[in-house]
């Protein structure tokens, strides 16, 4: 009687199993809705790649400011080796007032020119993301067709 039963019941899981499987769960709309993830995966990827261009043009700038900070703060140093050698104490302070000054500027665009870094390698990522969001979501919509197609030809 054992024997039977078990027989009885791996023939139907074989069934089952070797029957063609309906995509119920797969409905003429997933595919819609595939269409449109793509869509805003693509535009997701266009702003991506703009914000990518704008932190890039941002990370020059930036550069250019600090080669110009680094250049003034050389001149007023030789300006307060000049004025010192001349003996100057007015214009020595104002020397070093000036040099506090530009090595504050420089700093500040340092620091400047990091946070645009920082931005871009997260823009990057977040590129690198929707390109395989934009892949995966193809994926799907073309097993979501296959599956519809099966399902059409098996009614």
């Amino acid at each position: 009687m054992r024997l039977t039963i078990a027989l009885a019941v791996t023939g139907v899981a074989a069934a089952l199993l070797t029957a063609p499987a309906l995509a119920q769960d797969v409905r003429p709309d997933d595919a819609k809705q595939d269409r449109q993830d793509i869509r805003q995966d693509r535009r997701e990827l266009r702003r991506d790649n703009r914000e990518i261009r704008r932190d890039r043009r941002e990370i020059g700038q930036d550069t250019r400011e600090i080669r110009g900070d680094r250049r003034d703060l050389r001149e007023d140093r030789r300006d307060l080796a000049a004025d010192r050698k001349a003996g100057d104490k007015d214009a020595v302070k104002n020397d070093l007032k000036d040099i506090r000054a530009d090595r504050k500027d420089l700093r500040g665009d340092v620091k400047e020119r990091r946070a645009d870094a920082r931005e871009l390698r997260e823009d990057r990522r977040d590129r690198r993301q929707d390109r395989r969001d934009v892949r995966h979501d193809r994926r799907d919509l073309r097993q979501d067709r296959k599956e519809l197609k099966t399902d059409q030809t098996a009614k």
